[in-house]
């Protein structure tokens, strides 16, 4: 079993700044791509930074400039880095992670989300 536990979301001003966090943890014997996905009130999910184990990024049109995801593999983490927020950018944002636990077994593994809101 693989948990992910998601930080750092909240109110911002527009033109804010936010980190969000996301840990995995548990029986992983390895982590391939991690990423993050958000969805906004009344709109399907959508994939918005994704980073491969060796480090290679793409992200969707809307935040590449704003948007910036890292890992750390030590820590089995992935972070968002966003800046000049937007009210579009309202949104439960989640954590996705491609992982092999110890016993071989692989699938994709999603965190509980964590709300942003971009708001004067």
């Amino acid at each position: 079993q693989v948990q992910l536990v998601e930080s750092g979301g909240g109110l911002v001003q527009p033109g804010g700044s936010l980190r969000l966090s996301c840990t995995a943890s548990g029986n992983i014997a390895s982590i391939d791509a991690m990423g993050w996905y958000r969805q906004a009130p009344g709109k399907e999910r959508e994939l918005v930074a994704q980073i491969t184990s060796g480090g290679t990024t793409n992200y969707v049109d809307s935040v590449k400039g704003r948007f910036s995801i890292s890992r750390d593999n030590a820590k089995n983490t992935v972070y968002l880095q966003i800046h000049s927020l937007k009210l579009e950018d309202t949104a439960v944002y989640y954590c996705n992670v491609d992982c092999r636990t110890v016993v071989g077994t692989r699938r994709v593994w999603w965190g509980q989300g964590t709300r942003v809101t971009v708001s004067s």
